[in-house]
């Protein structure tokens, strides 16, 4: 830190003791200034002089005041304004008494508004120099009284100046501030973003991987001792969701490395043309699942492919877990214009978990639709079932205009 920057700290932290310190420099400045009077002959001559007692006591009172300066400018400006009138009418030969008014008027400029500098800094030089030039012993044209003009012209304006700055930097800071703050928000909103959308995919893939270890667990528990093969036959199954688990879990979780983190994950999000793969997971649980597709040839987004193959992943895993061992589902997935629409039904007597219920999926999957500014509609069928209706815009539009994948 430079001694101009310590020196402005201990100024800021002890300001009564910097006023001390500057009204002790002004009365050493007036005092040495009443000792000198000058003579305006052929050529300038400087000649000392003794002054008056009345003039040493209105100079200590004006510094005096100034060590209050900042506490009450007002006050202090017109204490200091009526000793410099009562010196400028009876002082002779007069002694710099104005000093200190024109100390006052800057710190009043320098507190207040503009509106109000101009106000008072007028009255204080009309004053000032209307005394002298009317009551003082000096002729009213004498460079004393226009002098007592000049320098209370310029502490007012110095003080405006000096306002008009701190405002400024004031302002500066305060957008500096702003911004930052702002920036700041922005990242966390961010932040948060990408912690839902990383928690809503691994909970897709958890969820589903986990439902089908589950089943598949069961049955080689329940056919270990009589049907060895087909025991092992699950248990095959449940390597090959585990290791599908580990493998998605892996390229979810890469999206937490930093950009120059190795094995960054390269694999591109599994989407509806791996509906084929995502179903035999299902019938190799011995879910019965029927697929019709009528959306040949259409190209999707990469962030609708990934929500229409999510939904019908968590669609598929609740019926697994929640419609029964001998439910069915069908699974459609139809362009109509500009939509693409995803419905997974069954026929299961089981309860579906619900969002009052706590469960996941059904919010997962609303959310996935909201952000692509679909609609999502589920619910129980007539009957006996669930039903899980949703609608992609194939050209996906975000609140944001981003693509949310």
């Amino acid at each position: 830190m430079s001694t101009l920057a310590r020196a402005r700290c201990r100024a800021k932290a002890h300001p009564l003791a910097m006023d001390a310190v500057l009204a002790t420099a002004v009365l050493v400045c007036m005092v040495a200034g009443s000792f000198v009077e000058p003579r305006h002959r052929d050529s300038v001559n400087w000649v000392l002089r003794t002054p008056d007692p009345l003039s040493l006591i209105l100079m200590t009172l004006g510094a005096a005041a100034l060590v209050f300066r900042r506490r009450a400018p007002m006050a202090v400006l017109a204490l200091t304004g009526t000793l410099s009138v009562i010196e400028s009418v009876t002082g002779d030969p007069r002694a710099p008494v104005a000093m200190s008014a024109v100390i006052a008027l800057y710190t009043v400029a320098s507190t207040t508004d503009r509106p109000t500098t101009w106000r008072v800094g007028l009255l204080t030089m009309t004053v000032l120099t209307g005394a002298a030039m009317a009551a003082g012993p000096l002729p009213w044209y004498a460079q004393e009284n226009l002098g007592i003009f000049a320098w209370t012209g310029i502490g007012a304006t110095a003080g405006d100046a000096v306002r008009s700055r701190r405002a400024f930097v004031q302002a500066i800071r305060e957008r500096a501030e702003k911004a930052e703050r702002t920036r700041e928000e922005e990242a966390r909103r961010r932040v948060a973003e990408e912690r839902l959308r990383i928690a809503r995919d691994l909970h897709d893939v958890v969820a589903h991987h986990i439902a089908l270890v589950n089943v598949q667990a069961g049955v080689a528990a329940h056919v270990m001792d009589k049907r060895p093969d087909q025991a092992k036959e699950a248990l095959g199954h449940v390597r090959e969701a585990s290791r599908s688990a580990l493998n998605e879990l892996r390229a979810t979780v890469g999206l937490l490395r930093q950009s120059g983190d190795p094995e960054a994950p390269t694999e591109p999000a599994p989407g509806l043309d791996r509906l084929d793969e995502l179903t035999g997971t299902f019938r190799s649980a011995g879910l019965h699942i029927e697929v019709a597709r009528a959306d040949q040839g259409t190209s999707l987004p990469a962030a609708v492919d990934l929500a229409a193959y999510r939904i019908i992943q968590e669609a598929l895993t609740n019926v697994q877990k929640h419609a029964g061992p001998q439910a069915k589902a069908e699974v459609s997935v139809v362009r109509v214009g500009p939509n693409i629409e995803i419905t997974v039904l069954d026929d299961g007597s089981g309860e579906h978990e619900t969002q009052d219920g706590g469960g996941h999926g059904l919010l997962g999957m609303r959310e996935r639709v909201t952000a692509l500014r679909g609609t999502l509609t589920t619910g129980p069928r007539y009957g006996g079932g669930f039903r899980v209706h949703a609608i992609l815009p194939v050209k996906n539009r975000t609140p944001t205009g981003e693509d949310p994948a």
